[in-house]
This record gives C-alpha cells, sequence and structure tokens, in this order.
C-alpha cells in the first residue's frame, strides 16, 4: 500500500468521525499498517457540517495532512459541495446516493449507496455511516474485509456490535450486488459512474 488520502464528510450526527476512526483502526491496529486522523467540526456540533481526513500507508507517516484526497466518502451535500473540488483528477468518491448529487470531473469514479435507506430497513438509521464503511470497504479494496469488520466490533458501543457488523455487511454485500462480486480488490477500475460537468 502507497499513501492513501481519504475524506470523510457528512453532518454533526451521522457518525462521519467514527466511521474515519474505524478506516484508521482497522488500517494501523488491526492491518499491522499507518494510520493518522484529523477531524474538524461546523460552529454547531449536530447538524453542520463535520468532516475527518485519514493518511493510510504501509511506511511511517510524516505528514499527516492531506493534500488532496484519493477517496471522496460524502454522506451530505453540503459536506459533498464543500469539498469536492479536492478530489484528486483520478480520485474516487463513495457518496450516499439519496442525499449527494454527485457531478464529477471527466476521469473521476464514483460508487453511490442508498446508505440511509439501507440503516432504516436494518431498524436504525444511526448506523448509515456503518452501511457506508462497508460499502467503502468493498469499493477501495485497501483493507482485508475481516480487518474492518473487527474494528466495526471493537470500535462501536457495547451491545450495539451484532446490528453494527450486519449494517457492515449490508453496505458490502451492496457493492458486491451492484458493482460486481470479487471486485473489490480492483474496484476503483472495475466499476465507473461518471458524470462530467462543464
Amino acid at each position: 500500500m502507497s499513501r492513501t488520502e481519504i475524506r470523510v464528510t457528512g453532518y454533526g450526527g451521522q457518525g462521519v468521525v467514527l466511521c474515519a476512526y474505524i478506516i484508521g483502526r482497522a488500517n494501523a491496529v488491526n492491518a499491522g499498517n499507518h494510520s493518522t486522523m484529523i477531524q474538524s467540526f461546523g460552529p454547531e456540533a449536530r447538524g453542520s457540517a463535520c468532516s475527518a481526513t485519514l493518511a493510510l500507508s504501509d511506511e511511517e507517516i510524516l505528514y499527516p495532512y492531506i493534500r488532496r484526497p484519493d477517496i471522496f466518502v460524502a454522506m451530505s451535500a453540503e459536506g459533498y459541495d464543500k469539498h469536492r473540488d479536492e478530489l484528486k483528477p483520478k480520485g474516487t468518491l463513495v457518496y450516499e446516493k439519496d442525499l449527494v448529487p454527485a457531478r464529477l470531473k471527466k476521469g473521476q469514479r464514483s460508487f453511490g449507496i442508498p446508505s440511509t435507506r439501507i440503516a432504516e430497513g436494518l431498524g436504525r438509521s444511526l448506523v448509515q455511516n456503518i452501511v457506508m464503511l462497508g460499502f467503502f470497504a468493498a469499493v477501495s479494496g485497501l483493507i482485508p474485509r475481516d480487518e474492518v469488520r473487527k474494528a466495526v466490533e471493537d470500535s462501536v458501543p457495547t451491545g450495539t456490535e451484532e446490528l453494527n457488523l450486519k449494517a457492515f455487511d449490508a453496505g458490502w454485500s451492496y457493492f458486491e450486488e451492484h458493482y460486481g462480486a470479487g471486485a473489490e480488490g480492483d474496484a476503483v477500475a472495475a466499476a465507473t459512474v461518471v458524470s462530467p460537468v462543464a
């Protein structure tokens, strides 16, 4: 794994920071690589835009800040609009397809999932961030599935492990059903949904 830069964004209350934290934990603690995470919030704790950035690498990370993300995970329209121009020209967007009006530049790739609807179908809309996490893990292929599932289990509140693991699996399954089972290791090249903008 070379250095991979990621931004996760949404609004306060969507579990943006927990989603990013689990990615970093899975990569560093479970997969034995290196991760850094930086988080930021708007003026209100809930309902305003918030984001977290990650740098993942198999080598020591000397600079924790990201320049332009390779992968942009967007769970709200406001967060998407605020940060969409940061995505690298050949970067990948992972987004909540019911909430984010994705408009990509040519060469960028996008993978959408109705993570909130899927979470509601599981009985708790609050786990939509874990649905998104499972989808992200399948799209990116950066970290082995079992390592991310273990990080979910170890990071969520006691008593919610089963629900959150179901949410993770639902996100992963959505990728396999809509973008091709077995493609997760090379998902960025395997599936493309591009909407050029003027």
